[in-house]
């Protein structure tokens, strides 16, 4: 039986901490950003926990 893929989509959009939990980039950091405050700019721009359902599925597809 081959290997099974890492999905190159998923690996380019999260990474997975020590301790198992999912981290991703939060959306807004695109574009219009001369419109958002420096708070709200520093806010977007952590990496955020990705919900229990939905880090099952990511996790699937990055072979964990």
């Amino acid at each position: 039986m081959p290997k099974q893929k890492t999905h190159s989509g998923a690996k380019k959009r999260f990474k997975i901490t020590g301790s198992g939990k999912v981290m991703k980039q939060q959306a807004g950091m695109r574009h219009n950003l001369e419109v958002k405050s420096a708070k709200r700019k520093a806010r977007l721009n952590q990496d955020q926990v990705l919900s229990k359902a939905d880090s099952k599925t990511a996790k699937k597809l990055l072979g964990h």
